[in-house]
């Protein structure tokens, strides 16, 4: 196979001598992808850093092609390294999420990044990988003698779950107790019990791939040189002080909480009126903190049985929403029909006061809308920061992966409340549209929960302006990456 290719200097404008070079690596999904897309941002707009990015080809869905040409458009001078992978037989792993099987092929071609890192030119100074690259990627970068940094895309909560579910597995087998199917409730120093229930799936599971990769992952990031984290002090003070302060695992890497991030997106762009027909547009003619914003993920496929039972909670609330709606995992396989998605009649009857789209939509954008006055959603950490920075209460759904984990912050940080019983992926009990409106109608009436919602938005906007916790986090990561 041909070595990943890298454009020249010459092609993207070279370096000036003397800054650092960052070379991003991040994984796939966009859930992984836009913290990547927003940290570059922030740092491309800095004229004493060089940036290249690692481009893995080809892309899983079509959202991750759209914000890589976006991405490499709004900052012409960031490089822009394509990676090829190696040929990957999927048949391995029948019925895998297809992100969970490009991770693992992404680790199968991992070895291709030394010679890309060791190849680049000017040298590259450090390296921010994705946590499910840094099994990998940090034994090469210290091969190398290349800083590694990992951008962990979920909050510090989980962080400290994946830091200490080897020390806990190692533990139980030492001290002889029997070790599976799953790893079991884990009691995280200086932080809390993490119930079983409430891990990702895959660890109710020792043998399932995401469980192996976790666990390896968990093994070596305490060999990286630090951590950015998409989270401020205010939100997750308990678990970044345990991090810090080597409770969760002694002589933990420095934690850098650099969050809220905020998109990338040029201030121009940002300044367009919505096109008409848009969700923006639809929302510029509802009144103030009216409207359920309502979605999902870009990557978490509700069954057929609970979308509609989502629309009877929606229509049954009486309130006006905005929803964005998924039918499959990747998006280029959703071709169902609205109507025939959420039954005949269903978008008649809602006409005026809801509006359904199956569109990418800048959900940022639309959460800091002043119509927006509730976010259901399946708290997605991304999600979740960005209702905590708009100030707008969350009702968290989990539905998979971290996102009970996350649901924990959603509740202890003031963003929103959690409906611990509801459902989620794997489980066949549905939720009744009666008890989603009954819900939604709640949320939207609960001025407490509205108010804390607010003081955790007011707690981001704070972190995140000069002097911020999360401002000098991020001057003290690149005065680092100046000194190397």
């Amino acid at each position: 196979m041909a070595p990943p290719a890298m454009q020249s200097p010459a092609e993207l404008g070279g370096a000036s001598a003397g800054r650092p070079h960052l070379m991003f690596i991040p994984s796939a999904g966009m859930g992984h992808l836009l913290p990547f897309f927003r940290v570059i941002g922030a740092l491309a707009s800095r004229d004493d850093i060089d940036i290249s990015v690692v481009t893995v080809l080809p892309t899983v869905s079509a959202a991750e092609t759209e914000h890589f040409a976006g991405l490499f458009q709004a900052y012409p001078h960031v490089r822009r390294v394509d990676f090829h992978l190696l040929p990957f037989d999927a048949s391995e792993f029948p019925g895998a999420d297809p992100f969970l099987l490009r991770w693992e092929a992404l680790r199968r071609s991992a070895h291709l990044f030394g010679p890309l890192i060791a190849g680049a030119s000017p040298r590259v100074s450090v390296v921010v990988t994705d946590i499910t690259l840094s099994s990998h990627v940090i034994p090469i970068a210290k091969e190398l003698e290349v800083q590694c940094h990992v951008l962990f895309v979920s909050c510090a909560t989980m962080l400290s779950l994946c830091a200490y579910v080897p020390v806990h597995l190692d533990s139980k087998a030492a001290a002889g107790e029997e070790v599976g199917p799953g790893v079991g409730d884990v009691e995280i120093p200086d932080v809390g019990r993490i119930p079983e229930r409430c891990l990702p799936q895959p660890l109710l599971d020792l043998n399932k791939l995401f469980t192996k990769q976790f666990i390896d992952n968990g093994r070596e990031i305490v060999h990286a040189d630090g951590f950015l984290l998409n989270t401020f002090d205010a939100l997750e003070p308990v678990a970044l002080a345990a991090l810090r302060d080597g409770k969760v695992v002694p002589g933990f890497p420095p934690v850098y909480a650099i969050g809220p991030f905020n998109a990338h997106t040029s201030t121009a762009a940002a300044k367009q009126p919505p096109a008409a027909g848009s969700p923006e547009a639809w929302l510029d003619g509802q009144p103030e903190k009216s409207v359920v914003y309502v979605a999902f993920g870009n990557r978490n496929a509700v069954s057929r049985e609970q979308l509609r039972e989502i629309g009877a909670g929606l229509e049954a609330s009486g309130h006006r929403f905005l929803w964005v709606l998924k039918t499959t995992t990747v998006d280029r396989d959703d071709k169902a029909e609205l109507e025939d998605v959420l039954g005949e009649g269903f978008l008649e009857r809602v006409r005026g006061r809801g509006l359904v789209t199956k569109a990418w939509v800048d959900q940022e954008a639309l959460l800091k809308h002043q119509s927006v006055g509730m976010f259901l959603s399946h708290s997605g950490w991304n999600s979740v920061t960005e209702a905590a920075a708009a100030g707008v209460p969350l009702l968290a759904w989990p539905r998979g992966g971290d996102h009970r984990v996350n649901a924990t912050v959603v509740v202890s940080g003031g963003v929103g409340v959690w409906m611990e019983h509801w459902s989620w992926d794997g489980e066949d009990e549905l939720v009744t549209g009666e008890e989603i409106g009954d819900k939604v109608k709640e949320v939207m009436s609960d001025e407490a929960v509205r108010a804390r919602a607010a003081r955790t938005g007011e707690e981001a906007a704070k972190a995140v302006a000069e002097g911020g916790t999360s401002y000098r986090n991020l001057q003290e990561f690149v005065g680092k990456l100046k000194a190397t």
